[in-house]
């Protein structure tokens, strides 16, 4: 199919619709706009908002793109469904989590100083709480990002290639580009540098969504990257808590959706959704960065789809429940804006 053309990166002018507006009281207090994109797997468009064609970082929303090496070329072979599910997780740093790279790095022979994402203090306040009595320092293991690294080592080792997994000319991220390109179905506009020192590329939010609809629409009896896509959406949906944690949006809304939708969020307030029932994929982007805009305009995009009941609680406190101040007292509400979705 003949592509929509690319545009270089967010501006004032991309083109962007105000998609969430925040109430209080009676009048609307500020706006989110936003581009998103509905897609089949031809890359057909099936439903569109803003630019299409607008290229951004889709950082950790493409988490499985990052992970089909690792599962196409066989190295995954003898993965549990929680390790699969950890390898495209942007995870709490919950002892779950931790303990189970713990326990895939040491069954490669591997431990944390293997890995190169850097470390950051849990988001899972047991774990923090823990630490912090125990006068212990958070390692990289907690990072967010530890399992997508502990599927790149994996793939190093299966590339026989050397430690440095996060450099742009290393095999693994070699393999990780070669993917990329080939699902979104484009030549990637750049790249830059995530959080967890892993190359992020630039892509249009129309390729974005034709991969995820590529991940939707794949059959375990089709070829090694359908098979692999299969297995790494079925480990999203049947692990969910592994993906993010308690009380994150990608996790409860997979969960007030069982196996209907493989959802995944990106620091800078993107989103992107699977949803094998109908074989779409949505990418989302919030020009501003707001992440609760994205998670509002995430349930409204699943809820017109009728993957998502909006009256779930799980919906309900990203979307249309009431905000409440420090008293309890409910002061406003997110809703969509006029002509979205």
């Amino acid at each position: 199919m003949q592509r929509v053309g690319q545009q270089g990166g967010i501006s004032a002018s991309d083109g962007s619709v105000p998609m969430i507006e925040l109430v209080r009281g009676d009048l609307p207090e500020s706006v989110h706009s936003g581009h998103a994109v509905l897609c089949d797997a031809k890359g057909s468009l099936i439903a569109a908002w803003g630019n299409p064609a607008a290229v951004i970082y889709p950082r950790s929303s493409c988490k499985m793109l990052q992970a089909l090496p690792l599962v196409e070329s066989g190295a995954a072979e003898g993965l549990s469904t929680a390790q699969l599910a950890l390898a495209c997780a942007s995870h709490q740093g919950a002892a779950l989590h931790v303990d189970t790279v713990t326990r895939w790095l040491a069954d490669l022979g591997l431990d944390e100083t293997d890995l190169r994402c850097g470390a950051h203090e849990p988001a899972d306040r047991t774990e923090r709480d823990r630490l912090i009595r125990a006068k212990a320092q958070p390692c990289q293991m907690h990072n967010n990002c530890s399992g997508k690294h502990a599927g790149f080592l994996m793939l190093a080792r299966h590339l026989r290639a050397g430690p440095e997994y996060v450099e742009i000319d290393h095999p693994v991220q070699q393999a990780v580009r070669a993917a990329f390109e080939e699902v979104t179905g484009e030549a990637s506009a750049g790249w830059g540098t995530d959080g967890c020192s892993a190359p992020n590329f630039a892509c249009s939010l129309h390729g974005l969504a034709w991969s995820m609809a590529r991940f939707a629409a794949a059959r375990p009896d089709g070829d090694a990257r359908a098979r692999a896509m299969v297995r790494l959406r079925e480990a999203m949906m049947t692990a969910p808590d592994m993906v993010a944690g308690e009380g994150r949006a990608c996790t409860e809304l997979m969960r007030a959706a069982p196996g209907r939708v493989a959802l995944k969020t990106g620091a800078e307030a993107v989103y992107v959704a699977i949803l094998p029932d109908s074989g779409l994929g949505m990418a989302l982007k919030i020009v501003d960065g707001g992440v609760r805009a994205a998670e509002a305009a995430t349930v409204a995009l699943l809820a017109r789809e009728s993957v998502l009941d909006p009256a779930h609680p799980a919906a309900q406190r990203r979307l249309g429940g009431p905000i409440r101040n420090w008293r309890g007292v409910d002061v406003g509400h997110l809703r969509v804006a006029a002509g979205f979705p």
